[in-house]
């Protein structure tokens, strides 16, 4: 079995972010505003202080994120 290429990345490539509380680092693809994909590693589990529940996402790194999206550091692909 040969594997595809994902090709909504090609029009919107993860990019790196880091969180300013904790500088644990995570991969983000903004498909719109409202949808946000964030690829974290277990380095970036690690120093996050900010997640109580495995599926949560720390505020200040979502704060980080949209900050990114808002100065263009990140694209929004929409």
């Amino acid at each position: 079995m040969t594997s595809r290429q994902d090709e909504r990345l090609l029009d919107g490539p993860l990019l790196p972010v880091a969180c300013r509380r904790c500088a644990a680092q995570v991969l983000v693809r903004k498909s719109s505003w409202e949808q946000t994909s964030i690829q974290w590693n277990a380095a970036a589990r690690a120093a996050c202080v900010g997640i109580e529940h495995p599926h949560d996402t720390c505020p200040a790194l979502r704060s980080a994120i949209q900050e990114a999206a808002l100065t263009g550091a990140i694209k929004v692909v929409e």
